[in-house]
């Protein structure tokens, strides 16, 4: 197993018992498992009765790795001040005050699904022009 699993495996990470599943090679919850079981004195179980071995398993996790997005502050320098005030108005709807800012200044990265969110709004405020996020990384998508 990658060295970057080990690292950055969530505290009480659900693990999976089916090493005989076709989806365990590329999945996060087997993966992690033998880790875990050498790591930890109590472990969480994702419950093997609720489990499917095959591609359409509500508890598969891709081990490829995907891109998150790191902060939008200068999409404001890009707006007119009423587009930037309904702009930030429905993402502190969507994520809740504190979390909007974290986002927009890059403390915590946007997964995939939070950066369509943000785009999302910019073209419901008008913005027809193609913002990039400030950055791009590559990180394992542990839940979604």
């Amino acid at each position: 197993m990658p060295k970057k699993y080990y690292t950055s495996i969530p505290d009480g990470y659900a693990v999976c018992q089916h090493s005989d599943c076709p989806m365990a090679e590329t999945c996060l919850h087997q993966i992690v498992y033998p880790v875990m079981l050498e790591k930890n004195d109590i472990l969480s179980v994702v419950n093997p009765n609720r489990c499917i071995k095959d591609a359409k398993c509500k508890f598969f996790r891709s081990n490829k790795p995907i891109t998150y997005a790191r902060g939008f502050a200068h999409f404001q320098k890009r707006m007119f001040p009423d587009q930037y005030d309904r702009f930030s108005t429905i993402l502190i709807g969507k994520f809740g005050r504190n979390a909007y800012y974290e986002r927009r200044r890059g403390d915590t990265a946007l997964t995939p699904k939070e950066q369509r969110i943000v785009l999302d709004a910019l073209k419901k405020v008008g913005v027809t022009e193609d913002m990039k996020f400030e950055s791009y990384e590559e990180n394992t998508n542990w839940y979604d």
